[in-house]
């Protein structure tokens, strides 16, 4: 599965990593990626998410039922 958040859309980024002579080399910020599971009262099912830490304060803020609601609109089947 790809690295990447179901509600904030965040994917791993790219950078460099610098050694102490100052050499460059490639490497991978990975987002920090959690899966979650939410009971959805309004449907009476549980779903699981794959969440950054930053989309949980997001469904937390929000609410799940209109995060899922935006998601479903976005074309995401959820």
């Amino acid at each position: 599965m790809a690295r990447i958040c179901q509600v904030t859309g965040k994917t791993p980024l790219k950078g460099n990593k610098v050694s102490f002579s100052n050499k460059k080399s490639i490497r991978r910020f990975m987002p920090n990626l959690h899966s979650k599971r939410y009971f959805l009262p309004e449907e009476d099912k549980w779903i699981t998410l794959k969440l950054t830490a930053d989309a949980m304060r997001t469904i937390n803020k929000k609410g799940l039922f209109n995060v899922v609601k935006e998601l479903r609109l976005a074309g995401q089947h959820i």
